[in-house]
């Protein structure tokens, strides 16, 4: 029988029009089975041919979704320099009853897309119902896509936003406030978009040995924050102030911690599923101060690829590869 499969460009996925609240719901769907013990999914492996620079395989399989594949996906912070972006890499489905291949496609638009609906599910749970100020600490594309997926499920009225370039910073203060109708604030020091946020997410690149910027005292109580970047923003009393630290998986969390991460982040007290399923609180005071320190996990893009691809199918987009 002949065998082959759907490429999808990055310009397919992103035609392919999913709309970030869908996105959150099917995080939602999957963390959910997750949550019930019915994922499979090992911690990701990586290779690190640049100083904090990763290549890592994210395989999943999530049987509610009957969706299972591998993301081959790679950051590298110096990319920049040269006009590229951090992220890139593919992503693979595969068919759960023969295995074999069905698409192919790129997987920047839905890493962007994801991890910042994975910010803002943690939100739904650990973040006050009211919040409507945001600081967003980096500018670039998890700085673009957090606000998006938290103005989805939150009133925002008001963003700070920071970020080590002074032109990124202004490019990001005029786009989203044209594009979300809302009050966006350049500021010039990290704890000026940390102090008056009840929302807050910071997206640098990921580090080993980082040289933090947020101290104690300046995420307050009753604020939520999304560490994007795991801890590299964070000094070590300012995470020992937090009244609930999550992640999306402990045992991708304590791999990370085995290969030099995490030295001085308290321990989570729960993942994003056992939260779901109701096994471990949410927020349970007005005044704590929680955080989400999501780890990215193929989850999160076996989640939603599958429905990339059906409305790619349905629209008709993409280009079709022999095996």
């Amino acid at each position: 029988m002949h065998q082959d499969l759907l490429y999808l460009s990055r310009a397919d996925v992103e035609a392919a029009g999913l709309e970030i609240s869908t996105i959150i719901e099917l995080l939602a769907s999957a963390f959910f089975e997750k949550g019930k013990g019915q994922v499979e999914m090992p911690p990701k492996p990586g290779i690190h041919p640049q100083p904090d620079a990763f290549i890592h395989a994210m395989p999943a399989y999530i049987p509610g979704l009957r969706s299972a594949g591998i993301k081959w996906v790679s950051g590298y912070p110096e990319n920049k320099q040269h006009g590229l972006p951090y992220i890139s890499g593919l992503l693979i489905l595969n068919d759960v009853e023969t295995g074999f291949p069905y698409a192919v496609m790129d997987c920047t638009w839905i890493t962007a897309y994801r991890t910042a609906a994975a910010s803002a599910l943690a939100a739904r749970y650990l973040a006050r119902p009211d919040s409507q100020v945001v600081g967003i600490l980096a500018c670039g594309v998890q700085g673009h896509t957090n606000l998006e997926a938290l103005a989805a499920l939150f009133d925002i009225q008001r963003a700070y936003a920071y970020d080590i370039d002074q032109d990124v910073q202004r490019r990001y203060v005029d786009e989203m406030a044209h594009k979300f109708d809302l009050e966006v604030i350049g500021v010039n020091q990290p704890q000026e978009a940390v102090v008056d946020s009840d929302l807050v997410v910071t997206s640098g690149p990921i580090l080993k040995h980082p040289t933090p910027t947020i101290k104690k005292g300046w995420l307050r109580p009753g604020a939520f924050a999304s560490a994007v970047d795991f801890d590299s923003y964070w000094e070590s009393a300012a995470l020992a102030q937090l009244d609930k630290l999550c992640t999306d998986d402990l045992a991708q969390f304590h791999y990370y911690q085995s290969l030099g991460y995490f030295q001085d982040t308290p321990q989570p007290y729960a993942d994003l599923g056992e939260i779901l399923v109701g096994a471990q609180p949410g927020r349970e005071r007005d005044d704590e101060r929680t955080m989400a320190m999501n780890l990215g996990l193929a989850l999160d893009d076996m989640a939603i690829a599958p429905e990339i691809y059906r409305r790619a199918k349905q629209l008709g987009i993409g280009t079709r590869l022999p095996l």
